[in-house]
């Protein structure tokens, strides 16, 4: 599996709660909850982002799902 995804992105505005994001070198745009950028930021401004592959929490996820899954299937007997 491939190391984690570094990408450069611009705020190129706010509307409502939500960042307006412009990705890479083509300014992909991306919508992205503002709360969750750092604080501070403005029109204009650069940021880094990281994007991995989190095996432990997908796992985890799937374990749960089949354990409700076993569990609605128990109640139908």
């Amino acid at each position: 599996m491939k190391n984690a995804l570094k990408i450069q992105a611009v705020v190129d505005r706010f509307e409502d709660d939500n960042a307006i994001l412009l990705i890479g070198e083509d300014d992909q745009q991306a919508i992205f909850p503002a709360a969750s950028l750092p604080e501070g930021l403005s029109e204009g401004d650069y940021i880094r982002m990281e994007i991995s592959y989190d095996v432990k929490a997908t796992k985890a996820a799937m374990e749960e799902a089949a354990r409700l899954l076993d569990e609605l299937r128990g109640s139908r007997s």
